[in-house]
């Protein structure tokens, strides 16, 4: 019977947890990861240690999902302060600089297009960029300075939501994967021919999912949470398989698109019966595996 060979695991799927300020992300990856009792956990982009927010984790073979996840867009709200900044240009570094200059509403807005749309973002000397194996901030810490190089990312838009107290305001910025908002932080405040300084940073969203889905680290302690099914993250057609065809797919051997009349070149859902394998890819009349969740 082909059903005696699926190794289905229990704890496949992801989990959006809301991540409280003070742990690393690689902390409470591990700490979902023993209280669901998953083989295996990873979360879906990181969030420092002073962030926090939507923390997408992917539990058993759904982290083979890193790579999709990898370049959706995300939403943060963030506070920046104006007039100095810090070494790490947020509230966990050394002040660095400090100038008293005021800045209003009206100049704030005036930035904002400047820092909107595609271009190359300069990372923070501390961050989670490797340099030849090392973490930037790695070094950093041990006194030493990295030549960091920009890359390219893209800000969708800024939206100033107020101005909390002179010099610090709040804003909502919907960015490409890869952006550092401490830069962008940085960056407006030099447009305003000053420093700035990140106070906080709250993820929001990260591709499809949304923070007012997640679960805190207590909810998911007390039981109380939902596992996303990785055959509900797709919009694909669905193709069901025999057992025969099911048996070559889960030993890595290619199956012939004659088997299967109808498909073109093009990803699919396939399952076999009720049993949902996983993601399939065909091209040039050959179907074989892209996400394998058996």
């Amino acid at each position: 019977m082909i059903n005696s060979n699926f190794n289905i695991e229990n704890k496949i799927g992801i989990i959006l947890v809301n991540k409280p300020k003070g742990l690393s992300s690689f902390s409470v990856v591990n700490i979902t990861r023993k209280v669901l009792g998953a083989k295996k956990a990873g979360h879906l982009g990181t969030l420092d240690v002073a962030g926090e927010g939507l923390l997408p984790i992917a539990l058993g073979k759904a982290t083979c999902l890193f790579d999709f996840y990898l370049s959706k867009d995300k939403v943060y709200r963030t506070i920046f302060e104006f007039g100095w900044t810090t070494d790490t240009l947020d509230l966990e570094g050394n002040e660095t600089n400090r100038d008293g200059k005021i800045i209003s509403k009206e100049q704030v807005l005036k930035v904002i297009p400047l820092l909107e749309g595609k271009y190359p973002q300069m990372p923070p000397q501390y961050s989670a960029k490797k340099i030849n194996g090392q973490k930037a901030y790695d070094i950093a810490r041990a006194g030493g300075r990295v030549e960091l190089k920009p890359k390219e990312i893209e800000v969708y838009s800024i939206n100033l939501l107020g101005e909390i107290k002179t010099n610090v305001f709040e804003f909502e910025i919907h960015c490409s994967s890869g952006t550092y908002i401490r830069s962008i932080a940085r960056d407006m405040a030099e447009k305003l021919s000053t420093y700035g300084v990140m106070q906080s940073i709250l993820r929001t969203k990260c591709g499809d999912f949304e923070l007012n889905n997640s679960y805190t680290i207590e909810e998911i302690k007390s039981g109380k949470y939902q596992i996303i099914k990785p055959e509900t993250l797709f919009d694909y057609p669905i193709v069901n398989f025999n057992n025969e065809q099911t048996e070559r797919l889960l030993n890595g051997q290619f199956v012939k698109v004659g088997l299967q009349v109808g498909l073109e070149d093009g990803l699919f859902k396939a399952y076999n019966k009720d049993n949902f394998l996983g993601i399939i890819q065909s091209k040039d009349k050959i179907l074989n595996f892209k996400y394998r969740f058996i």
